[in-house]
């Protein structure tokens, strides 16, 4: 019996999430005295699991699986739950994942929690604390069923290497034509920059920018702070950016390290999505924008004028410290 953690990647690499996930199943089998199994798909560089506690990688290559499908992966997770006897399942908490989870745990009858943010406070009961109410609050979430389902919140629990011997078996599970029955039309991704779920700095921006002629500077402050550039709901409805740097509660969720928001006023569902950031700056000309209530630090202030500064700054700082 062992734990099995499913390690996303994308275009043969593992995103970061993949290791946070690896180091909270490692928490779990040395409390429960068993080993770390992880189920990898279409990935190349899967000893590199072997750092964070994994003793062992189901390695799926699949041309099929090269595209996110939350019904064909579910079903290869079910199968390999099932191949190794696995009972504690750990998932990340990405928007793929929260897609993905539900179907395996409506499979399996496993309790799921998601946005876990803590290792478990005790495996017998199994108990779990967990962000609530738009990340206002923790909730302490005890999983009576027999197989468990944890999705881990995003750079939550952190990566901790704990260097394991690792064994990559190939794995090639059984997959019908139903389990292929929801096709991805489109995918809309972002090329040759820091991708929104993995970077530690996120550059946002909104309707304050008053038009996307003018995101050269926020691109240009992103490429200083080695940072994801994103923007606000309204500003990928009017097409300005593409929808794949729309985060917030009905976009992409961030959990990074610092988020800057710029000319974004701050609206319920913006500020629940970004929440689980570490430190938050604003720059806005309103005084009274919403956002600055949620805010570590804020600057009232003409965007037009705080960015080129800011930026002429940080240049001059990175290069007093090259």
């Amino acid at each position: 019996m062992s734990v099995l953690v499913y390690t996303e990647s994308e275009n043969g690499k593992f995103k970061k999430n993949a290791f946070e996930v690896a180091s909270y199943g490692k928490v779990i089998a040395d409390q429960m005295g068993t080993s770390v199994t992880a189920i990898a798909i279409n990935s190349s560089d899967n000893d590199s699991l072997g750092a964070y506690g994994v003793s062992k990688v189901l390695n799926v290559a699949n041309n099929d699986l090269k595209t996110f499908n939350a019904k064909a992966y579910a079903a290869v997770i079910c199968e390999a739950i099932a191949k190794v006897g696995a009972t504690v399942i750990v998932v990340s908490s990405s928007t793929d994942t929260k897609f993905l989870a539900p179907l395996v745990a409506g499979k399996l009858n496993a309790g799921y929690v998601p946005n876990v943010v803590a290792a478990p406070s005790s495996t017998s009961p199994f108990s779990v604390k967990r962000t609530a109410f738009s990340n206002k609050g923790f909730a302490h979430s005890q999983i009576n069923t027999a197989i468990k389902l944890i999705g881990v919140s995003n750079n939550a629990f952190g990566a901790h290497e704990n260097a394991t011997a690792t064994a990559v078996e190939a794995f090639s599970p059984n997959l019908s034509d139903a389990d292929f029955s929801t096709k991805s039309v489109e995918v809309d991704k972002v090329v040759g920059k820091a991708t929104i779920a993995d970077a530690d700095i996120v550059v946002s921006a909104g309707r304050g920018l008053k038009g996307p002629e003018n995101w050269g500077m926020i691109e240009e402050l992103a490429d200083v702070l080695g940072a994801a550039t994103a923007c606000s709901k309204p500003v990928s409805d009017l097409g300005w950016r593409p929808h794949g740097e729309h985060v917030g509660q009905t976009g992409k969720p961030v959990a990074s390290n610092l988020y800057i928001a710029i000319g974004i006023s701050g609206a319920i569902q913006h500020l629940a999505g970004v929440s689980s950031s570490k430190v938050k700056v604003v720059i806005n000309s309103d005084p009274e924008a919403p956002f600055f209530k949620a805010a570590d630090y804020g600057i009232v202030g003409d965007a037009f004028e705080v960015i080129p500064q800011l930026v002429e700054k940080l240049k001059a700082f990175k290069a007093q410290n090259a």
